[in-house]
């Protein structure tokens, strides 16, 4: 029967998606300089040339698009700019803003190069858009009063500023709206060893003794993203707390990965269910993604954007035209012989 498979998608270790607590602890432990930013190397040095040769010509820096998987900083480094620019910073979200006089009042309000910060702009509904085209491209914004052939526009200057957008889903964006960004820059997932470093800097801000090999193999298991990597922390602390002396080592970050059901790659229950799954019920696929979301009782777009991602990088779950199937890698990692329950798979992977 399908309801043996019970998934509690709302509450998983090593989702992406910001929940409370991580506000709390990652507004504690975000770095405010360029020096304090770990990883995006790239991406740092090309800030850093647009926003010095901006503050030499004593100009606004311009508009900035960052993209790329959740977790890995979007919203710590338009901070960083803002500081960097020496501005203010404000911070919004596609779907907060509802109403064209909301976007108006955000905007009505900043002060010379500040920065406005807009997380998941993708989300922004087709008429806050076409209020902030003039807004970026002439800084102006035109407001319409009255209604029917009483109606007039009237053009309200605004001071020159800087938006930075951020989404998960750049292709999502509208052409009109993508062609405005000066700057598009794409940020990666991190490496083991950036994420240890990361690691040991909030170890040390929250007063958490760890030693290197416990900070990497936290960093091993934290699918790239430094979100994930604060909140295994977390974890790990406090068990290092309640079952050792409070230093985090190797034994005791292992001990508490293997007690919270994360594998050596960052696999947690959910994930191996989904992929055992597709094996144990369409012969390791190929399976539609309708039909998989209605199996597991998931939305679509949900499996699409939050679990199917990292799946996908480490090479376990694939897309085919005619649906999704698990890889001879996942069947290895599983310890499931490859091609139990059916062998379309082996045809997609061999």
């Amino acid at each position: 029967m399908i309801e043996e498979t019970e998934f509690d998608f709302e509450n998983r270790i090593v989702s992406t998606e910001m929940t409370g607590e991580d506000s709390e602890v990652e507004i504690s432990l975000r770095p405010k300089a360029f020096e304090d930013y770990i990883g995006q190397e790239k991406v740092k040095e090309m800030l850093k040339v647009y926003i010095d040769a901006a503050k030499g010509r004593g100009d606004s820096l311009d508009h900035v698009l960052l993209y790329g998987p959740p977790g890995l900083g979007k919203t710590t480094l338009s901070g960083i700019i803002a500081t960097e620019m020496g501005v203010n910073f404000r911070v919004t979200s596609g779907p907060a803003i509802e109403k064209q006089g909301d976007l108006a009042a955000i905007l009505t309000s900043l002060a010379p190069g500040d920065v406005l910060f807009i997380d998941e702009i993708h989300r922004l509904s087709r008429s806050i858009e076409e209020i902030l085209y003039p807004a970026m491209e002439d800084y102006v914004l035109d407001i319409i009063i009255g209604k029917g052939p009483a109606a007039r526009s009237i053009r309200v200057p605004l001071p020159k500023f800087t938006l930075v957008g951020a989404t998960t889903r750049a292709g999502q964006l509208t052409t009109p709206l993508r062609d405005r960004f000066g700057v598009l820059l794409r940020l990666e997932l991190y490496k083991a060893e950036e994420l240890a470093t990361i690691i040991k800097r909030s170890a040390s801000l929250l007063e958490v003794n760890i030693d290197d090999a416990g900070a990497l193999e936290i960093a091993s298991r934290s699918r790239g993203t430094p979100r994930i990597a604060n909140r295994l922390l977390k974890r790990v602390r406090d068990y290092a707390q309640v079952k050792g002396d409070g230093t985090i080592t190797l034994d005791i970050a292992k001990t508490a990965l293997k007690a919270l059901e994360i594998d050596d790659l960052g696999l947690d229950n959910i994930d191996r269910k989904l992929l055992e799954t597709i094996i144990k019920f369409y012969g390791g696929g190929p399976v539609g993604l309708e039909t998989l979301a209605a199996t597991i009782g998931e939305e679509a777009i949900t499996i699409e954007d939050v679990y199917e991602p990292y799946l996908m990088q480490i090479g376990f779950l694939s897309r085919t035209p005619k649906g999704r199937c698990v890889t001879r890698l996942a069947y290895d990692h599983l310890g499931i012989p490859f091609g139990v329950g059916g062998g379309v798979q082996m045809k997609i992977d061999g």
